[in-house]
C-alpha cells in the first residue's frame, strides 16, 4: 500500500475525521503518547510517561500503516513494584527487554499460575485471564514490550468497561493448568506450541534455506492465540532475501549488529542501522530486508497480526515465496545490484567480506525459472 503519497491540505482535511479512532482516543485517555515511526534506534531507552491506570510508566508505538490491525506498546515496572491487576478482551505476546520479575495469571474459577522471568523471556497473556506483572528487583526496573491486536477489539466494541472488566473465563485457551507456563513445547515442523520461552535469544532454532541468508528459524503459537510470531538468525556476513507482506510486524533486534533497507513497491529503499533493543516496523506491502554486518550471528524476533501472511492453497505464506511464482519474495538471483555492492561496502568498511556465494549457489538448485 503507497501510504507515502501526499495530496494536498484542502484534499486531506476532508478525511480529516476519519483519522481518528476509538482506539487512539483510548490511548490519549491513559495518558500516553503514540510514537507514529516505524523505526526505533533503541527501546531500552525510550522515554515514557507515568501510566496512571497500571502502575508503571508507558509509551505505545503504532505507525499509519497499522494502526488498524495491532498496536505495540513499551511498559516499565518501577524497583520493587507491581503493575495494578488486568484482564482483557484482546490478546498479548510480551517480550522482556530489562530486569527480573515474575506474572501471576488467573480466572475467575480461582484457578492461579506465577512464573518468574528475565530478560530475553517471551510469553503470552491467555485471553481475558486476570494477570499482574511483579518487579523482583528493589535496585533496578523491569521493562517490557507488548504486542496486542487491541485496536480492533477498542474499535469493534467502543466501550472500554466491556473491553477489560467482562467476567468471562476461556476454558480453551487457559484453565488453570499448574504447568501451563512450563519450559515444555511441542514442535510441528516450523511451529513450536508453546506459553513460555525462558530465553528466546539463545532458543535452538531450524535450519531454513526458503529465507535465504544460511539461518535459521522458528515460529510460534502463544498461549493458544491468533497473534503470531517468529524468530530468525542469520550467520556473519550473510542477508535475508526481501519480501513483503501485511501490516503490523513488529521486528525486535535480539542481537548482532546491522541494517535493515526497507522499500515501497517501485520506491528508494530506505535504510535502518540496527543492534540488539532496535525496532522496525514495515509498512504494509512494503518491501524489507535484513543484513548482518557485525561479527556474531544476528536474530530478531517478530510479533504480528493473525493477517499479515497471506498464504498459498496449501498454507505457505506469500512472503516466503518466490515473486516469479507469484509470490512476494524476491530471490537472490532477481535483486538489485545496489544490494550486493552496499552490503559488500558495508562489509569492507569492518574489515569483512560477504560469505553469500554458498547461500546463492543453494537458490539456483530450486531457482523457479523467470515467467
Amino acid at each position: 500500500m503507497a501510504n507515502n503519497i501526499v495530496v494536498s491540505e484542502e484534499f486531506a482535511k476532508k478525511f480529516a475525521t476519519e483519522k481518528d479512532s476509538v482506539y487512539k482516543a483510548w490511548v490519549r485517555g491513559e495518558g500516553l503518547d503514540i510514537i507514529s515511526g516505524h523505526y526505533i534506534p533503541n527501546l531500552h531507552t525510550v522515554g515514557l510517561k507515568p501510566w496512571a491506570r497500571r502502575g508503571g510508566y508507558g509509551v505505545y508505538i503504532n505507525h499509519e500503516a497499522s494502526n488498524y490491525s495491532n498496536d505495540c506498546y513499551i511498559c516499565e515496572i518501577p524497583a520493587g513494584k507491581q503493575l495494578e491487576p488486568q484482564r482483557q478482551l484482546f490478546e498479548e505476546l510480551v517480550y522482556i527487554l530489562d530486569g527480573r520479575g515474575s506474572t501471576s495469571v488467573w480466572n475467575d474459577a480461582g484457578q492461579r499460575v506465577t512464573f518468574e522471568w528475565k530478560a530475553g523471556a517471551l510469553f503470552a497473556i491467555p485471553l481475558n485471564a486476570w494477570h499482574q506483572h511483579f518487579n523482583v528487583s528493589g535496585k533496578s526496573a523491569a521493562r517490557y514490550v507488548g504486542v496486542t491486536n487491541a485496536p480492533q477489539v477498542m474499535n469493534l466494541y467502543d466501550d472500554v468497561d466491556f473491553v477489560f472488566n467482562t467476567a468471562r473465563d476461556f476454558p480453551k485457551r487457559f484453565a488453570g493448568e499448574r504447568d501451563y507456563f512450563s519450559k515444555k513445547g511441542e514442535q510441528k515442523g516450523l511451529l513450536l506450541e508453546t506459553n513460555f520461552v525462558a530465553d528466546a535469544v539463545n532458543l535452538p532454532l531450524v535450519f531454513t534455506k526458503e529465507r535465504g541468508g544460511g539461518g535459521g528459524h522458528i515460529r510460534f503459537n502463544l498461549a493458544k492465540g491468533s497473534l503470531p510470531s517468529h524468530i530468525s538468525q542469520f550467520p556473519v556476513a550473510t542477508y535475508k532475501k526481501a519480501h513483503a507482506h501485511g501490516p503490523g510486524a513488529h521486528v525486535m533486534v535480539l542481537n548482532g549488529e546491522g541494517y535493515s533497507l526497507m522499500w515501497p513497491e517501485g520506491g528508494k529503499p530506505n535504510r535502518y542501522d540496527w543492534k540488539e533493543g532496535s525496532l522496525i516496523v514495515p509498512p504494509e506491502g512494503w518491501y524489507h530486508q535484513h543484513f548482518n554486518t557485525g561479527t556474531t550471528p544476528a536474530s530478531y524476533l517478530a510479533f504480528k497480526f493473525a493477517g499479515v501472511s497471506a498464504r498459498n492453497e496449501q498454507g505457505v505464506p506469500l512472503c516466503w515465496i518466490s515473486r516469479r511464482l507469484g509470490g512476494a519474495q524476491i530471490d537472490y538471483a532477481d535483486e538489485d545490484a545496489f544490494i550486493r555492492e552496499t552490503f559488500a561496502a558495508e562489509l569492507a568498511k569492518r574489515g569483512l567480506t560477504p560469505k553469500m556465494e554458498s547461500v546463492y549457489e543453494v537458490e539456483k538448485a530450486d531457482l523457479p525459472p523467470l515467467s
